[in-house]
């Protein structure tokens, strides 16, 4: 049996999908970004002549940070993550998301895969990550 859900307290997600699948002992983590429920999205600011600041380094927490709050409605944490694929909207961001994942992860976290993609749904997000985790024993599908 696999369950959907949608996760109270974080983005609604734009599209008829969860924020996590449950199946076969795995919890399969939507693309999941910087956005916060109210819709602004952490890492972009803009000033009073409208003029946009999107910073990589708050935006990969964020990420990372939605993406344990996610996790933990299924059981689970950063340390269950077996695969993270990662978008970038911008390939000179890398070093910045470097940075940041390595505060979480080292050579001994889940696989990852980083591409870089034409866009992303809002023009000021500069990364979605996608990811799988092993549920721990004893946690019920």
């Amino acid at each position: 049996m696999s369950a959907g859900k949608i996760v109270p307290g974080k983005a609604t997600p734009r599209g008829r999908f969860p924020h996590l699948k449950v199946a076969g002992g795995f919890a399969f983590v939507s693309g999941t970004s910087s956005r916060r429920p109210d819709n602004s999205i952490a890492g972009a600011e803009a000033d009073a002549m409208g003029t946009t600041s999107l910073d990589i380094r708050v935006q990969t927490r964020a990420v990372i940070e939605n993406i344990a709050d996610i996790l933990a409605a299924a059981g689970a944490g950063l340390s269950d993550l077996v695969q993270v694929t990662t978008y970038l909207v911008n390939m000179n961001d890398f070093g910045g998301y470097n940075e940041v994942y390595a505060e979480y992860f080292d050579e001994t976290g889940p696989a990852r895969t980083t591409v870089a993609v034409h866009q992303l749904p809002h023009p000021h997000l500069l990364i979605e990550i996608q990811a799988v985790a092993l549920l721990p024993e004893g946690v019920d599908e």
